[in-house]
């Protein structure tokens, strides 16, 4: 499975390569002690760079065994020429690396700033999104205000109209009886009533139910056919027929008496 895989990997049991102990013949000088710095996770295993870097040792290698010996004066200039032209070019290689470190983190500089402007866009999209978002409920709000606010006025200005004349109309009383909306039938707490103040005013209020007296008097009026009850025993049902023949339901009734027994 995957998690024993993970448990019992090779990677999470492996080490760093051994390096065993090594003796140098005298005289010689082994290429590979030139690469003593690069170890494992720190250039090994070899990359591109790491290829140029042994290519660019084993050239110095070659140029330094290419020298002429310093025995006579011109072989000093000559030595001293080559010796010029080879710190030229490894000053234009060292510079060549130099601009490419640069632009690797002039990149890397920019991969930043994007990422953080892109942050700060988004950031700010959210904040003008809020801020819209709250004009919009405040305006959303304040046309709701408006249109209670004209409501209220239209029903205002239709009440004065009804009397613009400002006569005194005479109470119509079969038209609030025939309006169901009418202050007859629904009328308004505004203008004094209140639908629970009486509210025991149609509850039944009888000397009979109230008092102990009442009921005695009552259970005394009633006949004795009505307190005392006379429950008939319901007849046994016929479970055979005519001919003798046990109904289902019958043999059933048996079955079940039996298992309860």
């Amino acid at each position: 499975t995957l998690g024993t895989q993970t448990d019992y990997r090779d990677g999470e049991a492996q080490t760093d390569p051994f390096s065993p102990e090594y003796v140098v013949r005298s005289g010689s000088v082994p290429e590979i002690l030139a690469l003593a710095t690069l170890t494992w996770g720190r250039g090994l295993p070899a990359g591109q760079a790491e290829m140029e870097i042994i290519d660019r040792i084993r050239e110095k290698r070659a140029w330094e065994a290419a020298l002429p010996p310093t025995d006579n004066p011109s072989n000093v200039a000559k030595w001293l020429k080559m010796v010029e032209h080879m710190e030229r070019e490894e000053w234009a290689h060292r510079e060549e690396e130099i601009d490419k470190l640069q632009k690797v983190q002039l990149e890397a500089f920019k991969k930043v700033l994007h990422r953080r402007e892109k942050n700060r866009n988004e950031r700010d999209a959210v904040r003008l999104y809020n801020h819209w978002q709250n004009h919009q409920n405040a305006k959303q709000e304040k046309i709701r205000k408006i249109q209670h606010d004209c409501a209220l006025m239209l029903r205002k200005l239709i009440a004065k109209r009804k009397n613009f004349m400002g006569k005194l109309e005479r109470r119509d009383i079969i038209k609030e009886y025939n309006d169901f909306s009418s202050q007859v039938y629904a009328p308004l707490s505004r203008i004094g009533f209140f639908p629970d103040k009486n509210s025991d005013y149609y509850a039944v209020k009888n000397f009979c139910l109230n008092t102990f007296t009442g009921l005695c008097e009552l259970e005394g009026s009633v006949q004795d056919s009505v307190s005392q009850l006379k429950i008939k025993a319901p007849k046994p049902k016929c479970t055979a027929t005519e001919t003798g023949y046990i109904k289902r339901s019958g043999r059933l009734e048996a079955v079940l008496a039996q298992v309860h027994q």
